[in-house]
């Protein structure tokens, strides 16, 4: 479904901690100034929202969230493997401090993607990327990948820090991680759940006109 950002008060939207699409419970946020427990009452202009999915609590103060620190970003596609959900949620929750370290997390994402999830064959990420392109992959992802590659320094590799890696070419990785993910895995996906709801009488006439 389309990413729905965190907004004050609205009582469901992707959460900044899981990026799942979900029910928030909103409330106000206490604070307690004694020693012996007794003194807990509300801080002014602030609102927590407890996410329904993870239970974590988003925090905002004058309608702006302040915690997590996590840009309003698109959540993973749903299809990545955790492991690499996990590596894009980390990146998320530190590029607006560190713009390089996000960069590297994602770099090591999309290696992940193209040979622990898509079995691509090759030693690094450039030899991953001709294998998908000889696999059917779109010349425009081809060419977003090697952007990836070639960005800054190409002989940086994923997971490690380049220096001339800035805000607008960790964004560009976000979005490319989840492009590659919707064309060679959820699309496919999609495109064989709708043939496989066929009458089996129209797929039995399918298979014998593709046999002939």
């Amino acid at each position: 479904m389309k990413y729905l950002k965190p907004e004050f008060e609205r009582e469901d939207f992707h959460c900044p901690f899981c990026g799942v699409y979900t029910h928030q419970i909103w409330g106000d946020i206490l604070e307690n100034a004694s020693i012996d427990g007794s003194g807990w009452h509300h801080m002014p202009n602030f609102k927590g929202a407890l996410c329904n999915k993870c239970k974590e609590i988003s925090i905002w103060k004058d309608g702006k969230l302040i915690y997590p620190d996590n840009p309003n970003m698109p959540p993973p596609n749903e299809d990545l493997q955790e492991e690499i959900k996990l590596d894009y949620n980390e990146a998320a929750s530190i590029v607006e401090k560190s713009p390089r370290a996000a960069a590297a997390l994602l770099r090591l994402a999309i290696e992940k993607l193209c040979k622990k999830q898509l079995k691509e064959e090759g030693k690094d990420l450039d030899e991953c990327i001709g294998s998908l392109v000889k696999n059917g992959l779109p010349i425009q992802i081809k060419e977003a990948l090697d952007v990836v590659r070639v960005i800054g320094n190409e002989s940086v590799h994923p997971g490690e820090i380049n220096l001339n890696d800035n805000k607008d070419v960790a964004y560009k990785l976000f979005e490319l991680v989840n492009i590659i993910a919707q064309d060679r895995i959820t699309q496919p996906k999609e495109v064989s759940k709708l043939y496989k709801s066929l009458p089996q009488k129209k797929l039995d006439g399918i298979d014998k006109r593709d046999k002939k």
